[in-house]
């Protein structure tokens, strides 16, 4: 087979959770522990790193491999769903598995795995292992597939473990209360792995402590507002100015330095220190990096980054993630991983191309702004929420919405709590999971949204192309399934 042909077989031949949903849903280590033994345990051949949670796994994968890469290691990277081609989903060093690795495993083994009917999830699970074994990688970032104590990546057993929130997604396989499903992603805890966690509040905090307690694992908390964090969020031209800012006071610092290197030559070793405590220059190239591909960035402080580091990844959740990845760092940091500041600002600066991450408020498009963003549950559209109504307050642009959702989603939470003042153009994704766009329409009308109906997501985008002026601005969401058939149909609507 080649390699079309290869996923062919693999979209038809065994259940996939991305097309069909629960059909594919097969919870249970049974058949991945079995798969794991034929191919000989290869997770136990380098350091992993496991990340749950119910939104920003992939955002925290991408970005601490991306560091983890930036320090020098050889980084293994299993992430789903994927947007345009299946071997988005493995990675090293940020390049996707070679088609011919895939057809020759499928080709390889499918006498020993299609008795097993495995589904699409625990074979590319086994896969990825496997691949990553293959090319000697150094620490694999694995991000659970849904939930924690049943996936198959939770065969495991990491230097680190992190869970970034707990939101009402997937409630009908994980329970229907944040309890319980704190209580399925806290399954990944391991006896004395440390774990980090992101956002928990009340019974949530409490199941996370109850399970590092009973599995004598030291638990940190993200302090998302502890003395000395700080948030700043730069447009394209603020940050020039900061850019500029910056590289004055690395000026003035270093005519300061000089100064000091004459009248104190034998404490030059002492300044050079000092010095090199400040973090300008990198912090500069971070913003240069950001600025050539003409984008936007966050810049977070906190007591090791006084003067702040930037981020590529601009969606208002990033914030939160930010500061749980800095958390997560140090963590590893701890435990005798070789990552300097260097490495921090090169990863978060830089993940995209690294990494290859999409679909993360990803701009497609210029005159107007066309962003992207995979954000598909209640907990996820209420930061794109927030981030479009401070884009119809300051900018003063009118927002138009290319909108579609799957049909096992909490479809009227996420349109309870959409823009009513945008314009809507309302479609559905190509996969069977999809909920036609006229029902979607008739629903949110309810909801008080207006806006026609459209079969396809590139209709849908040339109609609000031609709807929209140039200074206004154009979303496109509400599933990872509307994202990647933009980013799959970029040349029919020409977004580049």
């Amino acid at each position: 087979m080649d390699y079309q042909n290869t996923l062919k077989y693999l979209y038809e031949s065994v259940p996939m959770f991305q097309q069909v949903g629960k059909e594919a849903y097969k919870p249970g280590l049974e058949t991945t522990q079995k798969l794991d033994e034929y191919f000989g345990h290869p997770h136990q051949q380098f350091k992993t790193i496991h990340i749950a949670g119910t939104n920003g796994k992939g955002s925290c994968s991408h970005t601490i491999a991306a560091v983890l890469q930036s320090a020098g290691y050889r980084v293994g990277l299993f992430t789903s769903p994927h947007l345009v081609d299946f071997r988005e989903r493995i990675r090293v060093n940020g390049e996707m598995v070679p088609e011919e690795y895939v057809v020759d495993f499928v080709e390889k083994h499918r006498p020993f795995f299609e008795p097993l009917q495995p589904s699409f999830f625990e074979l590319t699970t086994a896969m990825a292992f496997r691949y990553f074994a293959d090319r000697k990688v150094d620490v694999a970032v694995i991000e659970v597939g849904m939930g924690g104590r049943l996936d198959c990546t939770n065969i495991i057993r990491p230097d680190l473990c992190l869970i970034t929130n707990i939101g009402l997604d997937h409630t009908q396989y994980l329970g229907g209360t944040l309890e319980k499903i704190a209580e399925e992603k806290a399954g990944i805890i391991k006896e004395g792995v440390p774990v980090v966690i992101g956002r928990a509040r009340g019974a949530v905090k409490k199941v996370f402590s109850a399970k590092a307690e009973e599995m004598n694992a030291p638990i940190t908390y993200t302090k998302q507002t502890a003395a000395g964090n700080d948030v700043a969020i730069y447009s394209y031209p603020e940050l020039q100015k900061e850019r500029n800012n910056f590289y004055e006071m690395t000026r003035q610092g270093l005519e300061m330095f000089k100064m000091l290197q004459d009248k104190h030559r034998k404490n030059e070793k002492s300044l050079e220190k000092l010095l090199s405590t400040f973090n300008l220059d990198n912090a500069i190239r971070a913003m240069d990096r950001i600025l050539d591909k003409r984008k936007s960035a966050i810049k977070l402080s906190n007591n090791h980054f006084q003067d702040g580091i930037f981020l590529e990844l601009t969606g208002l959740y990033q914030v939160e993630n930010g500061f749980t990845i800095l958390t997560a760092l140090d963590e590893l940091v701890k435990m005798g991983y070789h990552i300097s500041p260097k490495n921090y600002f090169e990863g978060f600066s830089n993940v995209c191309e690294l990494t290859g991450l999409m679909g993360r408020w990803q701009k497609v498009y210029s005159y107007p702004d066309i962003i992207c963003d995979t954000g598909h549950n209640v907990d996820g559209i209420k930061y794109i929420c927030k981030q479009l109504e401070a884009i119809r307050a300051n900018d003063g642009k009118k927002i138009h919405i290319v909108f579609g959702m799957v049909n096992d989603k909490d479809i009227s939470g996420v349109l309870k709590i959409l823009p009513k003042d945008a314009t809507y153009y309302f479609t559905k994704a190509s996969v069977k999971r999809a909920l036609p766009e006229n029902e979607l329409q008739e629903l949110a009308q309810k909801a008080g949204l207006k806006g026609n109906a459209y079969p396809t997501v590139v209709e849908a985008v040339q109609a609000a192309k031609k709807d929209c002026p140039p200074k206004d601005f154009i979303f496109v969401g509400g599933s990872s399934f509307i994202v990647a058939d933009l980013l799959a149909n970029r040349d029919t609507l020409d977004l580049y």
